[in-house]
């Protein structure tokens, strides 16, 4: 026999869905069964399944210890203890939220099974912590909030519990959130300007065309809005506030009004700077709104992440005819 505690993590879903996470591994069939046999109880009670859990309750599976690691998958234990170490960057921390500035080249998400992402390094750092335990995850696993393309480098957030995932994904699905990105891009542009349009995205190629004003069933309307910190006549740098969050988003808009961002072969902007690697832009900025206890730490405030070494060092080395100043402030993060 085992014996659970609901905690904070677990509380409100059904609690069938608790024992689908639990016993990943078992059938629907082989769950409902063990519920009408009263193998599995709640509160010391028989229960459907479909009772909302609360903080405190006690699930008891009168089940042999085999069969309880039979269905439970692979040990969280194993998984992460084969993942290669990595010091995150993490710019802010508190009980519930976990923000962390992610460098080029690292996924936000799997995108196939033997990939790792910065969920699985959030989560082994947890682990490494004690913030979170091998018995916990499997109910209840940390998880990113926004997600950035691979070669772009800046803040990722992430959901500690379950009361800061369900927080961080209301900002960012209200956009009460705002987001701020850096980039350099091909040309020189010299004032403000909001864009917006339609994104197509192509699932073969994983690459998006934008139209001005062409609605329908297969695209989406997207915002852009840009300020330009420094330029000269063949390079601009901009702050750009990501008000849609579309695939591609900033890097195809500019792209279709003559701006590429430099680095950035998919969408044209490549031809100038062929040594880079990867496009240069960068999540820089989140600023959030009014906000609640337990989120009170957060309120109103900014949260900046630091610039890769290789956009640091364009944006130090290159002569601008507008925004010296400015540029220098960028990389102090005082913009």
């Amino acid at each position: 026999m085992r014996e659970i505690e609901i905690k904070n993590n677990e509380a409100g879903q059904r609690f069938d869905k608790f024992l689908k996470k639990y016993l990943s591994d078992a059938s629907v069939s082989f769950i409902y069964k063990m519920l009408r046999k009263k193998n599995i109880i709640l509160n010391g009670k028989k229960a459907t399944g479909s009772e909302k859990l609360q903080p405190g309750d006690s699930v008891k599976l009168f089940l042999a210890d085999e069969t309880i690691e039979k269905f439970s998958g692979k040990s969280f234990s194993d998984v992460y203890k084969t993942l290669p170490h990595v010091k995150l960057d993490i710019i802010y921390e508190d009980e519930n939220v976990l923000i962390v500035n992610k460098p080029v080249g690292m996924l936000s998400q799997k995108a196939k099974p033997g990939d790792v992402s910065v969920v699985e390094y959030v989560i082994d750092y947890l682990l490494r912590e004690g913030a979170v335990t091998p018995e916990g995850l499997a109910t209840f696993k940390p998880s990113v909030c926004n997600r950035l393309d691979r070669n772009t480098s800046g803040i990722i957030t992430a959901g500690k519990s379950l009361a800061g995932l369900q927080k961080l994904g209301e900002l960012f699905k209200n956009r009460t959130v705002r987001k701020y990105y850096l980039c350099l891009v091909h040309g020189k542009v010299s004032k403000p300007q909001h864009i917006s349009g339609y994104l197509t995205k192509n699932e073969k190629t994983n690459k998006v065309t934008i139209t001005p004003r062409q609605k329908s069933k297969d695209n989406l309307p997207i915002e852009t809005e840009y300020v330009p910190i420094a330029y000269s006549e063949t390079v601009s740098l901009l702050k750009v506030h990501l008000i849609t969050g579309r695939t591609h988003q900033i890097r195809a808009h500019l792209a279709s009004i003559g701006h590429p961002l430099f680095g950035d072969m998919k969408y044209g902007g490549d031809e100038r700077k062929s040594s880079l690697k990867y496009q240069m832009l960068h999540s820089y900025e989140l600023l959030f709104p009014e906000m609640e206890p337990p989120f009170e730490a957060l309120s109103k405030r900014n949260i900046r992440a630091p610039l890769p070494e290789t956009f640091y060092r364009i944006i130090k080395e290159t002569t601008w005819e507008h925004g010296t100043q400015e540029a220098l402030e960028v990389l102090h993060s005082k913009i």
